[in-house]
Formats: structure tokens, C-alpha cells, sequence
């Protein structure tokens, strides 16, 4: 039975884009599916994926934050300063209505992707400096995100900051300090590695159901507004998330890094947590309930294009 749950959680692991995706879709056609995750069991289920995330941190993870301190600054910087202004751009660029504003600004102001690590394993990146990145960006987030949508996104609607601040600690911090807490403690225990191995798929699963709650959330707007509404909202996430990817390069470019360090820094700045910023839109901007489509659009295509790119590195490596 257990060697059947491993499997499974390679299988969503390696197919997370797919699966995501169907379970969007699916939803989109049976909205009741998925009618039940909202706001407190969208906040439990989202501290499930950090906590997965946790379990698979150890010491020496942290270890690279001191090790690399330039490194993971100017990841850092970029991170926090590319995904946000890029956003502010787009927003204005496509002169999109507030709630979708809001949710692509908050997309923009969120750390680094948990995904995004797998993804710099499979282009042969830095996956130490990956790791490091969303550490770095992970603990940051409680304070830099409520800045960076005060800065943003004040001008459209009163930014709790306190609160936000206050949720992601919650969601986030400590459910990835709880883990870590439980890998340290447990980690030389024969059963530990088992129980390691199935997370991945539980934080797929998971995912799919954040997507697929606001999926259920935004149906009926989806079906009066029509196809026009999902195509340009999708329009804006794929520009945001693929100026990010560029963006990111151009960065490593600039810093002077190798090919496996600017290729992790540009899956790192283009894949955010949209997992966070749903959770955040669905939470303090409940009056605009549209500001969580582009955050559920962005869960599923930014583990699409991060596969795609992933594959792209890899098919240069061929040629070379």
C-alpha cells in the first residue's frame, strides 16, 4: 500500500501541471465539486502545502543563506522588485479592472513558488541556490508582501497590512517552521523518509484544491462574462510570468552568474506562490471576488510554463 502512495505522489509530482489543470477544468464544469473550499479550510489547506514544504527543509538548507549571502540577496532583490513592478506595469498596461488588478499585483508581490526548486532539479540549475532563494523569499514575504501591495495596490483599495502581515505568518512561517521542527527531530527515524517521499503529491493534491475552490468561487461570473474574461486575464498572467522568466535571466546576466545559477534565478523570480496569493485575495478582498482569478490561473500555468522552460534548458543542453 505504501510503495502505491509513493508512486502516486511521484506521478503528481511529476504531472503536477496536468493534474492542476484537470481538476480546474472538471471544476469549471461541476462547480459544487469544490464549492467547499473557502476561506478558513482555503487558509488550512494552503498551511498543509508549507507544512509539506517544512518536512523536506533541513539545517543545512539554512546553512546556504549564510554560505551565499550575495547570491540570495540579489536573488532576493530581484524577486521583490521584478515580479511587483512588472505587475504595476501590466496593470496599467492593460488597463485592467480593480479586482483583476488586485489579484495580479498580488500574485507580483508574493514570494517564490515551493515548485519552483523541482523545476531548477530537472534543467540541471543550482538547486542549493534555489532553495536558498525560497527560504529567503519564504521569510520575507510576512513583511515585504503587505509593503509591496501598500505601495501597489493602495491607490485601488484600503491594503490591510497588519493583517496580512499577521496571515502569512500564520499560513506560512509557522507551518514551514513546525515542519522543519519535525525533520530535525525525526528525520533518523526509519519511517520519516516515507513519510517525506509522499509529500509532493499531498501538496499537488492540495494545490488542486485551492484552484479548484476558486474556480467554483468565480463559475458564475466566468459563464455570464464569457471566454473573453478568462483569455485576457490569461493574456496578463502569461506576460507577468514570462517577463519574470526573462527578466530573472537578464539579472543572473548582469551579476555575472553561470548557466545553472541564471537558470534558477529566472524559474525563481517567474514562478510566485500564487497558492499564498489566493488565499490572501479570497481573505482581504472578499468585496472583489474576481481578484482571485488571476491568482488561480497563475497556480496552474506557472507550474505549466515552468515545466515547459525546464524543458527548454534542457533541449539547449542537447544541442551544446
Amino acid at each position: 500500500m505504501i510503495q502505491i502512495l509513493q508512486q502516486t505522489s511521484r506521478w503528481l509530482a511529476a504531472h503536477a501541471s496536468l493534474f492542476v489543470t484537470a481538476i480546474a477544468v472538471l471544476t469549471f464544469f461541476i462547480p459544487d465539486l469544490f464549492v467547499w473550499v473557502r476561506g478558513t479550510t482555503q487558509t488550512v489547506i494552503l498551511g498543509i502545502i508549507m507544512l509539506t514544504m517544512g518536512l523536506t527543509l533541513t539545517t543545512g538548507d539554512f546553512r546556504i543563506l549564510a554560505r551565499r549571502p550575495l547570491d540570495i540577496f540579489i536573488g532576493a532583490c530581484a524577486q521583490f522588485l521584478i515580479m511587483p513592478c512588472v505587475a504595476y506595469l501590466l496593470v496599467h498596461v492593460f488597463r485592467l479592472e480593480p479586482a483583476l488588478a488586485l489579484g495580479i499585483l498580488l500574485v507580483g508581490c508574493c514570494p517564490g513558488g515551493v515548485s519552483s526548486n523541482i523545476m531548477s532539479y530537472l534543467c540541471h540549475g543550482d538547486v542549493a541556490f534555489s532553495v536558498g532563494m525560497t527560504c529567503a523569499s519564504t521569510l520575507l514575504a510576512p513583511m515585504m508582501t503587505p509593503l509591496l501591495m501598500q505601495l501597489t495596490a493602495g491607490e485601488i483599495i484600503e491594503i490591510d497590512t497588519i493583517g496580512m502581515f499577521l496571515n502569512i505568518l500564520i499560513v506560512t512561517i509557522i507551518p514551514v517552521g513546525v515542519g522543519c521542527f519535525l525533520n530535525y527531530t525525526y528525520s533518523k527515524k526509519p519511517s520519516f523518509p516515507t513519510i517525506q517521499s509522499l509529500m509532493p503529491g499531498i501538496s499537488v493534491i492540495c494545490l488542486a484544491c485551492i484552484v479548484g475552490g476558486v474556480i467554483s468561487t468565480v463559475h458564475d461570473t466566468l459563464v455570464a462574462r464569457g471566454l473573453m474574461l478568462f483569455i485576457w486575464t490569461f493574456a496578463v498572467v502569461f506576460c507577468h510570468n514570462s517577463l519574470g522568466y526573462l527578466l530573472g535571466w537578464m539579472t543572473g546576466k548582469v551579476a555575472g552568474f553561470n548557466i545553472a545559477k541564471k537558470r534558477t534565478i529566472s524559474i525563481e523570480v517567474g514562478m510566485q506562490n500564487a497558492g499564498l496569493a489566493t488565499v490572501l485575495a479570497g481573505t482581504f478582498f472578499a468585496a472583489q471576488p474576481l481578484s482571485v482569478l488571476p491568482c488561480a490561473i497563475s497556480c496552474a500555468w506557472h507550474s505549466i510554463s515552468g515545466t515547459i522552460l525546464a524543458g527548454l534548458f534542457l533541449k539547449t543542453d542537447r544541442k551544446r
